[in-house]
């Protein structure tokens, strides 16, 4: 099944440019270079096929994915999509201050936590069954406070942060795909006080 994809794709629609602003359709847009479903979508990016129709109907709405066909699997018919690039730039004659794109991106970043740390439940009460029936579910969390006063200094913060952690995974990498696979989590937000006023 051949269908073109662009290698570029200039976003000149405010809708499409606030889409590719979303963490998640982001990253589904990043799997559908190839065609394919909802369901292998969320195997890919450890989400429920649900929430990845979801998204994919709104990014099919703005011109970013389209469908392609669908196919049988066993009882069910399969839509499959595929993004309409392989690359996005966002244009400058969209002519947005750069305060705007910002607070999108930081609204997109707090929409991501709260799916991320859903994703985290979901992921712990299921291992927490399989702790149940006498097998031992080894994991780890750290929880650390640092003080982050400007913005430069918060961007530096996570460049530093994203980099040492890439680092400390590549030193784990392994090419056996019969070996335990971790799923690593980054956070990064404002301490909220309390009444839930941030700080």
């Amino acid at each position: 099944m051949e269908h073109e994809i662009q290698e570029t794709c200039y976003v000149e629609s405010p809708e499409q440019a606030t889409a590719l602003l979303n963490p998640i359709r982001a990253e589904i847009l990043s799997k559908l270079t190839e065609p394919a479903s909802a369901t292998e979508v969320a195997r890919m990016i450890n989400e429920t096929p649900q929430r990845v129709n979801y998204h994919l109907k709104a990014l099919e709405k703005v011109g970013l994915a389209r469908r392609i066909g669908t196919r049988q699997v066993r009882n069910l018919v399969e839509v499959l999509y595929q993004s309409i690039a392989r690359t996005f730039v966002i244009s400058e004659l969209l002519g947005w201050h750069p305060e705007t794109v910002q607070r999108i991106k930081d609204q997109s970043s707090l929409s991501h936590l709260i799916s991320t740390s859903d994703r985290i439940k979901r992921d712990a009460l299921m291992l927490m069954d399989h702790s149940e029936q006498s097998e031992q579910i080894p994991s780890a969390t750290l929880t650390m406070k640092v003080q982050l006063e400007s913005e430069e200094r918060r961007k530096q913060f996570v460049q530093d942060y994203v980099q040492a952690v890439q680092a400390l995974v590549a030193n784990y990498q392994s090419s056996n795909a019969d070996d335990d696979t971790y799923n690593v989590i980054l956070a990064i937000y404002p301490e909220c006080g309390q009444g839930g006023d941030s700080k």
